[in-house]
């Protein structure tokens, strides 16, 4: 089969498509045809190794995990001995979390593992778009957004940003996004109140000089930083990051148990599968009701991989989703 593999670190260029071995299930396991997966930031970073963090994970100097990719759609091809939750030609979508390996056209995943049978409404690609959970993760579990609060989410038109934004709208709160100006009309469209121009100047200050103030700082992006968001958090508020940083691992133990201003920072790929099982099928609701829908900024066939990863470094419009042909 073929799979975008990659021996060392580095630029976009050090993804190439090889043939490799295709898996075999083995007792309990499933194996998917893979229709489409996506590309995201988290591929970006175990194929650069930066930050650095994202090494303890891919391997201290050389890459461990060689084919990237973690949320997935496709069709079963075949299927272990012991398992009966899945039949050959069932359209599925699922995650692999730190394992990756889903920028391939086969698969092997566990049959208890996060995969799912995919909603009738959706195709493989559109589906691939909506496999990551984190926005809806973090809104239920670690900013507790309730109808009538504020949330300001920076980073809105990106992969999860979309995702929040529309979820945040859903659920009654009133969305403030930041994004560049060119991609404000999609935002605003998703159910954004308000959207500021990252690029019109520093985002905090402007907020802080109008005595502005939020429940939930969902900082998707990254480079606002709990030190200086917390100025614009209500005396309850959370400040919540995706990207790892030392900062904000610091500020999540600080103040993990305060009942006033927090930092958090949750690693969805390491939540118990159940948690993530649950996410999936959340998600599969939110789309058959209508209240989710993909986010698409261009589709790559496998060969072009690396223009793929270029994209994600340059930025896009929700998601980048590679097609396996």
């Amino acid at each position: 089969m073929r799979a975008a593999v990659h021996h060392r670190y580095g630029d976009p260029a050090v993804v190439t498509v090889e043939e490799i071995d295709t898996p075999v299930p083995a007792a309990g396991e499933v194996l998917v045809r893979v229709a489409a997966a996506v590309v995201g930031a988290s591929d970006v970073a175990m194929r650069s190794g930066t930050p650095f963090a994202a090494r303890l994970f891919a391997g201290p100097f050389r890459p461990r995990l060689r084919v990237l990719g973690s949320e997935f759609s496709g069709t079963v091809a075949a299927v272990g001995p012991g398992v009966d939750r899945f039949a050959e030609g069932d359209a599925v979508w699922g995650i692999t979390g730190t394992g990756m390996r889903a920028h391939a056209e086969y698969i092997v995943v566990p049959a208890d593992g996060v995969i799912e049978p995919r909603p009738a409404i959706l195709d493989a690609i559109d589906a691939a778009a909506l496999v990551d959970p984190t926005a809806l993760s973090f809104l239920d579990d670690t900013a507790e957004l309730v109808a009538g609060q504020t949330i300001l989410i920076n980073g809105a038109s990106g992969a999860v940003g979309t995702s929040a934004v529309q979820l945040a709208a859903h659920r009654g709160a009133i969305v403030t996004a930041v994004c560049s100006a060119e991609r404000a009309a999609i935002v605003r469209e998703l159910g954004a109140s308000e959207v500021l121009d990252r690029r019109a100047g520093d985002v905090i200050d402007t907020l802080r000089a109008q005595g502005r103030s939020f429940d939930v700082v969902f900082d998707v992006f990254g480079n606002l930083g709990y030190r200086r968001a917390r100025d614009l958090l209500t005396p309850t508020g959370r400040y919540c990051g995706t990207v790892p940083t030392l900062p904000i691992l610091w500020h999540t133990l600080r103040t993990r148990k305060s009942s006033g201003r927090r930092g958090v920072i949750a690693f969805t790929g390491l939540r118990g599968r159940d948690a993530v099982h649950a996410d999936l099928r959340e998600t599969a609701a939110y789309v058959e009701a209508g209240v989710l829908k993909p986010v698409i900024d261009t589709r790559y066939p496998l060969e072009r991989v690396a223009d793929a990863h270029a994209h994600v470094e340059r930025g896009k419009v929700g998601h980048i989703v590679l097609t396996m042909g």
